[in-house]
């Protein structure tokens, strides 16, 4: 157990997922009261605010347990790379991609019993002009469905994404974006590219299916030109990871790369604006401890 005997802080995000994390909070301090595990509570005012008090926490000897979504998970996670203390998650956001992925449940009481159990595991961290990620980099038609998914309000479920997907595509026009993996420069015209760490996002979307968390590589995955009816008939298959059969799929594997596109495009990753193009991206190898549940897979 590598976290036995140590206190954690919790760090909350009030208005992740519009405040369910708040509601998920009482059954959270409960379970752990019931545990006898010490702990106290921080509310973040942001992310930035979010990673200060991890890393204070950390200073303290206390283990980080990040409650909230993707955000503030790979915030925090990002900034902790290389430290030996692992990071804990409690599933509050509206995607929880990557504990899905780790295996962490979504039930509260469930969630506080993994960390209880203490296992840990280390996990590559992504970054992307020197700003780190943990799960997935999104450029071209994927970022700006999820600049639009960060805007709407009136949708409280994982259906935001399913809504920002169709409102992009309607005025949609494919980019050329250039791929250089050390000499080698590859040109796509097309719908976008993703750079996965995580195999997973978007509320379960199998974007990248045979990406590993920690193999060391990223898996990119860039979708090319085909009509926009064959685009919504394809979605089904981005939530089983059959999508990477078609013919319009291209798949890459580098621990390095760089992207480029012939019009401006943000770039986001774990469902957060990170940098803009041009970017340059690397694998930071096995850099982050992060406890899960035991045998957890990747």
């Amino acid at each position: 157990m590598v976290i036995e005997g140590m206190p954690l802080t919790l760090l909350v995000n009030p208005h992740s997922a519009h405040g369910r994390t708040l509601k998920l909070l009482p059954r959270v301090e409960q379970e752990l009261d019931a545990r006898r595990i010490p702990f106290r509570v921080e509310r973040t005012r942001g992310l930035e605010d979010g990673v200060e008090r991890a890393l204070r926490a950390v200073e303290a000897s206390e283990v980080p347990v990040v409650v909230s979504g993707d955000g503030l998970v790979g915030a925090v996670g990002g900034a902790m790379a290389g430290a030996e203390t692992p990071l804990g998650i409690i599933p509050g956001g509206r995607g929880n991609d990557l504990a899905r992925v780790l295996g962490i449940p979504a039930d509260p009481a469930e969630a506080v019993a993994v960390i209880a159990a203490g296992e840990s595991r280390r996990i590559d961290v992504g970054e992307a002009n020197g700003k780190r990620f943990l799960g997935i980099v999104s450029v071209g038609f994927d970022s700006e469905c999820n600049r639009l998914a960060n805007e709407v309000r009136f949708l409280r479920s994982n259906l935001v994404y399913v809504y920002s997907l169709l409102r992009t595509l309607v005025g949609w026009k494919p980019a050329r974006f250039t791929i250089a993996i050390g000499d080698q420069r590859t040109r796509i015209s097309g719908y976008s590219i993703s750079v996965a760490n995580n195999s997973t996002y978007g509320g379960g979307m199998r974007i990248a299916p045979n990406a590993k968390l920690d193999d060391g590589l990223f898996d990119v995955v860039a979708i090319g030109e085909v009509g926009k009816l064959r685009f919504v008939g394809n979605l089904a298959k981005v939530f089983k990871g059959t999508h990477v059969e078609g013919d319009e799929v291209q798949v890459f594997r580098a621990p390095r790369l760089q992207l480029t596109a012939s019009r401006e495009f943000p770039v986001y990753a774990d469902g957060e604006h990170l940098t803009d193009l041009p970017v340059a991206l690397r694998i930071l190898p096995r850099a982050l401890s992060i406890v899960v549940p035991p045998a957890a897979g990747a």
